[in-house]
């Protein structure tokens, strides 16, 4: 693994554990009055971070190609509780800096490590070729 490539699994893997901790440390002791469940609070605040966990601590470039999908709820989840809620402006911004260092961690390390392990996506018309190719023989 490329040196460039470490460094974005690194970003990846920290801004994800310290997402992880912000998170709870936010929705479980900075939060003035629980307006939710713990229960609650546990299945949709924290559960989306710790399903890939394990294959980003792994350092799988197809989990962390995934994992931004859940992180994009984190980006949202910022910019509404810093508009929705201005005396938790830092409290968001905190979590859009990692939500946005974990999107570009994983990314990049996905991307990166991905062609180096040769699991680049195919080019469309190698494709088309491809299946016209089987279905042409397939008849």
């Amino acid at each position: 693994m490329s040196s460039k490539t470490r460094t974005f699994r690194y970003l990846a893997l920290s801004c994800h554990l310290m997402l992880l901790a912000w998170v709870t440390l936010w929705q479980f002791t900075l939060v003035n009055e629980r307006v939710y469940s713990t229960t609650f609070i546990a299945i949709v605040y924290i559960l989306p971070l710790l399903l890939p966990l394990r294959g980003v601590i792994a350092g799988k470039p197809y989990t962390h190609a995934w994992a931004n999908f859940i992180v994009l709820f984190y980006v949202i989840h910022g910019f509404t509780a810093g508009y929705a809620a201005p005396d938790e402006l830092a409290y968001a911004v905190i979590e859009l800096v990692l939500a946005t260092g974990m999107f570009i961690g994983c990314s990049a390390f996905a991307r990166m490590r991905g062609r180096e392990l040769g699991m680049g996506l195919k080019k469309l018309k190698d494709v088309m070729q491809e299946e016209k190719d089987r279905f042409e023989n397939h008849s």
